[in-house]
């Protein structure tokens, strides 16, 4: 696991040749990494992406070997703590697929704010090779994202789908050309981390409330959420540069 800054941006790459497979070790790793972004106080994006020829491969399925009931759910219980910590960070968060995206990795990028893709990428979960369903939270972010008969398609199907087909069904945001994709990708994810770090946190909280209780609920708390940001160096520095420099000319710092 790689954790490097570049600017604000935190970029945490996923490298364990040749597969990127998922186990406890690539799991604690990224964990560890995530966590140091969420200590971080000069990170203002995460972009999560990996080297090599698969985005991953999957579980490693040595992984399920000995478990049983009780630590079947132990070990669901624990690898959500990882998608609850992506989720829970206040400041915008990719997920750049370049390849092959499966099972965990796939996860993975669904607890992420956006999802971009080359071209070529080829995402599934595809648990049912081995009489699972998926248990990082896969179905229920893509019914999330793609609603919840989309949802029972992929995962019943153990397919493969293209980026093509993922974006016209909501669940890839993006998908970009493969010539050129880590940059393509690296310059969206830095863009979002040099701007209004609160207000994205307040746009995630915002958003989190409609999904939970449905419009009315967010407007109930959009009031208060959006008001504290009349308090941040943020606004007060982009209202003064607008002010003095005029549209487009707004500069973020201070959160």
């Amino acid at each position: 696991m790689d954790l490097t800054y570049d600017g604000p941006l935190a970029i945490v790459t996923l490298d364990a040749p040749p597969l990127n497979l998922f186990d406890h070790a690539m799991m604690a790793g990224l964990q560890s990494a995530i966590s140091s972004v969420a200590a971080s106080p000069d990170a203002r994006g995460l972009l999560i992406q990996a080297s090599g020829r698969a985005v991953s491969a999957g579980v490693d399925v040595n992984v399920f070997a000995s478990l049983d009931p009780a630590t079947g759910e132990t070990l669901w219980s624990e690898w959500f703590e990882l998608i609850h910590l992506i989720e829970d960070l206040p400041v915008p968060t990719v997920f750049a697929a370049h390849a092959l995206c499966l099972t965990a990795a796939f996860e993975i990028s669904l607890a992420c704010d956006l999802l971009l893709a080359a071209s070529s990428a080829r995402f599934g979960l595809v648990e049912i090779v081995v009489g699972l369903t998926p248990s990082m939270g896969g179905p229920q972010r893509l019914a999330e994202r793609a609603g919840p008969a989309r949802a029972r398609e992929l995962i019943y199907s153990g397919a493969l789908y293209d980026a093509a087909t993922l974006e016209r069904w909501n669940v890839v945001n993006r998908v970009l050309p493969d010539e050129g994709f880590a940059e393509a990708a690296r310059s969206f994810a830095r863009d979002l981390a040099n701007g209004p770090t609160r207000a994205h946190a307040a746009t995630k909280a915002i958003v989190r409330a409609a999904l939970a209780g449905g419009a009315r609920a967010a407007d109930e708390v959009t009031p208060a959420i959006s008001g504290a940001l009349f308090a941040t160096a943020d606004l007060q520095n982009a209202v003064a540069s607008f002010l003095r420099d005029g549209p487009g000319q707004a500069t973020y710092s201070g959160r």
